[in-house]
């Protein structure tokens, strides 16, 4: 940060803007940069540093929210993956090496632990190549423009996953042009900056779509309702506001709405995944133990 800002400074001191400046690093935002401009040519650069650093800080606290509540589940779940290829891989098998050493037959429920362990050991290897080579061919695919954008429009399907990220896509869209609309910045022009803060390529099309129909002098709703990407909500109230002349009043109001619905779902998502993680968990974790101690009392039972 100090390197990033000492060059800014001496850029400025050269005589270059502080939008160009800041453009040269590319640690900042597109909207940022464009609100810099804006800022510098209307006199007005403390209004639009503070609208700047308040679409910033919602952006930051949705995404910490998201990471939040997919953090635990996936800790908790990786841990249970990991405690249960301990067992079956190492300890089960020296179990039923000791048992088999006594002549003793296993009961079912260890056996099956006991095969699963023994066909891992022997096709492990292969798993991991295969794992490998699937993790390579899924890169190599979103890497391909055809096929990141097929798997982008796709992503917005699946069940919880995809609604989660259209409100997301949603509230970036409607508060991003918020901003840019406020700070006296065109429609075109903010579509421009907004299409650029989508990673997803579909919905950055879509955006870039709605720009290129506002050029042929279309409307901005009918080119976002067509792609059904963006909650139906967006676009009828961006119709109205269109309509109306209020378009910057409307776009905040649809921010508000859709940032509650997220952070409702968000905590939706955290109450039930929890219990569904210990449920899991618990299940494999536990077959695991009952198949140990089992094993144990049969060797018990057969010694008396």
């Amino acid at each position: 940060v100090r390197r990033i800002l000492r060059a800014i400074s001496e850029r400025i001191q050269q005589g270059a803007t502080l939008a160009d400046a800041m453009a040269e690093q590319r640690c900042f935002s597109r909207i940022v940069l464009q609100l810099m401009r804006v800022g510098e040519a209307t006199g007005s650069l403390e209004l639009v540093m503070t609208r700047a650093s308040e679409s910033l800080e919602h952006s930051r606290t949705l995404k910490t929210q998201i990471i939040t509540a997919l953090a635990y589940p996936a800790i908790v779940l990786l841990a249970a993956v990991g405690v249960t290829v301990f067992m079956v891989v190492s300890v089960l098998p020296k179990l039923g090496a000791f048992l088999q050493g006594m002549g003793r037959r296993l009961p079912p429920m260890t056996q099956f632990l006991l095969d699963l362990s023994a066909w891992v050991q022997a096709y492990g290897l292969w798993l991991l190549v295969g794992a490998f080579a699937l993790t390579v061919c899924a890169i190599a695919i979103y890497l391909w423009p055809p096929g990141r954008y097929q798997i982008d429009r796709l992503a917005l399907r699946v069940p919880i996953l995809g609604y989660l990220l259209r409100l997301g896509a949603t509230v970036q869209f409607s508060q991003a042009l918020m901003v840019l609309l406020e700070s006296g910045i065109t429609v075109v022009e903010g579509l421009r900056t907004v299409e650029q803060l989508h990673r997803n390529v579909y919905l950055a099309g879509l955006v870039g779509q709605a720009r290129e129909a506002i050029l042929r002098g279309s409307s901005l709703a009918a080119p976002l309702e067509a792609g059904g990407a963006f909650m139906p909500m967006l676009t009828r109230m961006v119709a109205v506001g269109e309509a109306s002349g209020t378009l910057q009043e409307v776009l905040k109001e649809v921010t508000r709405f859709h940032e509650n619905q997220l952070r409702a779902t968000i905590r939706w998502l955290a109450t039930i995944i929890e219990p569904a993680i210990i449920v899991i968990v618990g299940g494999i974790v536990g077959f695991v133990y009952i198949a140990f101690f089992v094993a144990l009392f049969s060797v018990a039972g057969g010694g008396r």
